[in-house]
C-alpha cells in the first residue's frame, strides 16, 4: 500500500537524518520520539479534524481576496499586463500571464499586511502562543520557539530579528535549529496562487505545511545536532519592539522591505534560470541517454528518486518528482512550483502532486543560504563562523524536514 511505503520513508528520513547527525550517541530517543508524535498528531488534526480542514478551508477564501486586491493594484499601474482586461483577442490560453507582473507583486502586499499586523499587536500574541506551545512540548528554549514559530508567518532573516540578542548565546544545537526552521519556511500566498488550478485547497495545505513545519523543523534538527549543554534562552520572552511610528509609516516601511524582497526573487530568477540554461546547454554536447539529451533536470532527478519514493511516490512518478526536488535544491522552490504548474496532467496523479506540494515547501537551497548567512552573521558576528560552517547542513536538514512532511501527508492520504 502507498500509505506503508510512506510510512518506512518516514522511518527511513529520520535514520537519514541520524546517520548525519554531528554526536549520533548525544541524540535523546525520547525527545525524538516526543518530536515525531507531535508532528504526527500535529499532521492528524490538521488534515483529518473536519472541524479545523473546514476552519482551513477559510483559508483560500483569504488568499483569494489577497491575489484579488494585488491583482487591482497591479492592473491599475501595468494595464493588462498586470492582469488587466485585454486590448485584443487572446489567441494562446495562458499567454496573457506575466509572473513578474501578476503573481510576484503578491510579495509587496504581503510584506504590507505582515508589517500592519505586527504594528497592530495582532500577531506577536499569536507567535508567542506557538513558542509556548512549542517549549512545553519539545523542550526547546523560549527564544528557538519564538523564532521557530515565527518562521509561520515570516523570512529566514526575518524571523530570527525577533530573538537577535539571544542569537550571541545560542548553544550550536539552538543556532542550527532557528536555521533549519528558517530553511523550512515559505512565502505560502504566492504558491498558493500558482498551484490553486492544480491542487483543491491548495492554500489551506500551504498554510498546515507551514505550521506542520514547525515541529518538523525542530525534529530533525535535534537529531542532526543534537543539545549537548545547558540551554541559555529558555524563560520569558518580551515582545519586540515595533519601529514603525504609526500605521502610514508601517505601510512604507513594509513596502519597502516588500520590493527588496521582490526585486531579489526576479532577480534571482532571472539569474538562476539562464544558468540552468547555459549548463543544460553544455550537456547537451554529451552522447544522448535513452534517446535524449542529457539535462540537469534529468541528472537531478536520478538522485533525488530514491527520496521521492520514500515520501510515497510511485517509482514511476519518482524521477519526475526528483528532477522538481532537484531544481528546488539547486534553484529554489519557486522555479520548482512554476515547474510542477506546467507538468502534464498524467505526470503526477493527485496524491503525487500533493505529497510534492509539501515536499517542495521550505527555503533549503543554496540561494537561501547567501540570504542566511549574511543576514544571521549581520546579527551576531561573534557567530559568523560557525554560521557559516553549519550552512551546508542546514540545506541538508531543510531538506530533509519538508520530506519528512511529504512522506506524512503520504502515510495520512
Amino acid at each position: 500500500m502507498p500509505q506503508l511505503q510512506s510510512a518506512f520513508g518516514v522511518v527511513a528520513l529520520l535514520l537519514i537524518a541520524w546517520a548525519l547527525s554531528e554526536n549520533r550517541r548525544a541524540v535523546s530517543p525520547r525527545q525524538a520520539a516526543l518530536g515525531l508524535a507531535v508532528t504526527l498528531i500535529t499532521a492528524v488534526v490538521l488534515l483529518k479534524m473536519p472541524m479545523v480542514a473546514r476552519a482551513f478551508g477559510a483559508i483560500n477564501d483569504a488568499v483569494g481576496a489577497v491575489a484579488s486586491a494585488s491583482r487591482a493594484g497591479t492592473s491599475f499601474v501595468f494595464g493588462y499586463v498586470g492582469g488587466g482586461a485585454l486590448p485584443f483577442d487572446l489567441k494562446a490560453p495562458g499567454a496573457d500571464f506575466v509572473l513578474a507582473f501578476q503573481a510576484l507583486p503578491i510579495v509587496l502586499v504581503m510584506s504590507v499586511l505582515t508589517t500592519l499586523l505586527f504594528y497592530w499587536r495582532i500577531l506577536p500574541p499569536i507567535v508567542r502562543g506557538m513558542a509556548w506551545v512549542l517549549e512545553r512540548t519539545l523542550g526547546v528554549g523560549g527564544a528557538v520557539g519564538l523564532s521557530t514559530a515565527a518562521n509561520i508567518f515570516l523570512g529566514m532573516v526575518e524571523a530570527p530579528l525577533f530573538i537577535r540578542p539571544y542569537l550571541a548565546q545560542m548553544t550550536r544545537a539552538e543556532l542550527f535549529l532557528v536555521m533549519t526552521g528558517g530553511m523550512a519556511g515559505t512565502v505560502l500566498v504566492l504558491y498558493a496562487t500558482l498551484l490553486a488550478p492544480l491542487i483543491p485547497d491548495a492554500a489551506a495545505h500551504f498554510v498546515i505545511a507551514s505550521v506542520l513545519g514547525a515541529p518538523a523543523a525542530i525534529l530533525v534538527s535535534l537529531i542532526m545536532v543534537p543539545e549537548t549543554s545547558k540551554e541559555l534562552t529558555g524563560g520569558a520572552l518580551t515582545d519586540p519592539e515595533m519601529d514603525a511610528s504609526s500605521t502610514m509609516d508601517a505601510i512604507v516601511k513594509g513596502t519597502s522591505a516588500g520590493l527588496e524582497l521582490l526585486l531579489t526573487i526576479i532577480a534571482m530568477l532571472i539569474v538562476l534560470v539562464a544558468l540552468v540554461h547555459l549548463a543544460n546547454s553544455i550537456l547537451s554536447l554529451l552522447p544522448p541517454i535513452g534517446g535524449a539529451d542529457i539535462s540537469l533536470q534529468r541528472l537531478l532527478g536520478l538522485v533525488m528518486a530514491p527520496v521521492c519514493w520514500l515520501m510515497g511516490l510511485p517509482w514511476q512518478e519518482a524521477v519526475t518528482a526528483g528532477s522538481l526536488m532537484g531544481t528546488k535544491t539547486v534553484l529554489n522552490e519557486l522555479i520548482a512550483y512554476v515547474e510542477l504548474s506546467k507538468l502534464a496532467p498524467g505526470a503526477l496523479d493527485p496524491r503525487s502532486r500533493l505529497i510534492m506540494l509539501y515536499a517542495m515547501c521550505g527555503f533549503a537551497n543554496f540561494g537561501s543560504l547567501g540570504i542566511m548567512i549574511g543576514g544571521l552573521g549581520t546579527m551576531a558576528p561573534s557567530r559568523r563562523e560557525e554560521i557559516n560552517a553549519l550552512g551546508l547542513k542546514s540545506i541538508v536538514s531543510g531538506t530533509l524536514t519538508t520530506c519528512l512532511m511529504g512522506a506524512i501527508v503520504g502515510l495520512l492520504t
